[in-house]
């Protein structure tokens, strides 16, 4: 399975581009496990080591957490009932940093609006 399109790699390896720097880039990509709770948003790959991608991530235990992951091994989770698929209707609409606040809040990453705006607010005010 292709993990990104052509423009979606374009712009992970451009913000990736920005490494050793602080950034807050946009997550580009929605990754996740079928029949599990996992799951990423990916906002850069490391323009080095292409294989390395920084973002959300997700493990479905209740502590999603900002960091790297490989993308090779991210490929080989999948078994019989466990396919990694790319949410082709994701848009990432904040800053990373906005996702990580509102998974802290719920335990899980995720896209409710109501939860992203709370969290945009509270980083706002911190």
């Amino acid at each position: 399975m292709k993990l990104f399109t052509n423009d979606e790699y374009k712009q992970l390896v451009e913000n990736g581009s920005n490494f050793n720097e602080a950034s807050d880039d946009k997550p580009v990509v929605k990754l996740f496990v079928t029949n599990t709770r996992c799951c990423w948003l990916i906002s850069e790959i490391n323009p080095e080591y292409p294989e390395m991608a920084f973002g959300l991530c997700d493990l479905g235990m209740g502590f999603p957490e900002l960091g790297y992951v490989d993308l090779n091994e991210l490929q080989q989770v999948q078994g019989f009932f466990r396919v990694l698929c790319r949410d082709e209707s994701f848009e990432g609409k904040y800053p990373i940093s906005v996702y990580a606040e509102a998974a802290r809040t719920v335990r899980y990453i995720t896209t409710d609006e109501t939860s992203l705006r709370n969290a945009a607010l509270k980083l706002k005010n911190s």
